[in-house]
């Protein structure tokens, strides 16, 4: 997938439903954002479908996009602001591959909502709760959710995920996830741009932080999947945020940009120690490298095959 400002642009409705993009036929069901843009045939007003509560304006506004994310499912972004990204992608594919079962789901420093919606779209029948402290994110990820119809199991809440009672003791749950910003606040430019800014520097917690509050809040045999970056100080990071915290790496994913060039970043699936044989405690699997483009720029064919699984044209 392209960074931003990637996705098919929602247009006026066809009486027909459109189930094929770029040749290719879209799983998955039709949300109620999706039929309440279609134009009845005479023209009149009708009731929300079920799912869409009435009086909720799903409107793009002139600042902001509405775009594909997951089969029919659409993610409400802003033109200028942070937009959804491969790291985030590869996080919710990640999550779900490996902790197919998960029955509840929670989300760390979700922004906008691209993880917990792709995972809301693979794991129809869990529940969510995802965590996110900017205003400006939450109220799009809210449109979000009520234009893909997941107002029944998905909870959003605002808040900072490291204050005391956003997340209650004892509230497990059998999937976590989280995409944190890479860098502290002395490293490199800034961007202008708030929600920019929060998604990319380390604002409101470190690796060390998600780590944390992933291993006081899995069930037991619970998962805890992350992306960060492989440069050998950012991986001793993830390293020293996992024994902090006795979790273990069970397995790990480099991803190469390019076809031929070092990998810059690596999925991660965590789980607690307590939950493991003592003997598998020291184990870790690192999986071949998942490639993004070939050597002259083209998708590849691994990467292809991961956008369908999340419900994307290859």
């Amino acid at each position: 997938m392209k960074t931003p400002g990637e996705g098919e642009a929602v247009r006026p409705l066809d009486s027909v439903f459109v189930t094929h993009f770029k040749g290719w036929a879209k799983p998955g069901i039709i949300p109620p954002g999706f039929l309440a843009a279609a134009p009845t045939a005479d023209g009149s007003a009708t009731a929300p479908p079920d799912g869409l509560t009435a009086g909720v304006s799903l409107v793009v506004e002139p600042c902001e996009t509405l775009d594909a994310i997951s089969g029919h499912f659409r993610l409400f972004q802003l033109r200028a602001g942070h937009r959804f990204s491969t790291d985030d992608i590869l996080t919710a594919w990640y999550g779900t591959s490996w902790c197919p079962s998960a029955r509840t789901v929670l989300d760390l420093g979700s922004g906008i909502g691209t993880v917990a919606m792709i995972s809301a779209w693979r794991l129809p029948g869990a529940k969510f709760v995802t965590i996110e402290a900017q205003a400006e994110s939450v109220a799009l990820a809210r449109k979000s959710a009520q234009y893909n119809g997941l107002g029944d199991r998905y909870e959003i809440r605002f808040g900072d995920f490291r204050e005391p009672g956003i997340l209650a003791a004892g509230e497990n749950f059998d999937l976590i996830t989280g995409s944190p910003p890479y860098f502290a606040l002395d490293a490199g430019v800034k961007s202008e741009h708030p929600q920019k800014l929060a998604c990319r520097f380390e604002l409101r917690g470190t690796i060390a932080d998600y780590c944390a509050i992933a291993a006081r809040h899995l069930t037991p045999g619970g998962f805890f999947a992350c992306v960060f970056p492989l440069e050998s100080a950012q991986f001793a990071r993830v390293l020293a945020a996992a024994r902090a915290n006795d979790l273990v790496i069970v397995r790990q994913r480099p991803v190469v940009f390019r076809e031929g060039d070092p990998p810059l970043i690596g999925l991660f699936g965590l789980m607690r120690a307590a939950d493991l044989p003592a003997w598998f405690r020291s184990h870790s699997w690192t999986e071949p490298d998942l490639t993004i483009r070939t050597r002259d720029g083209k998708i590849h064919p691994e990467y292809s095959a991961v956008k369908l699984a999340i419900g994307f044209p290859p």
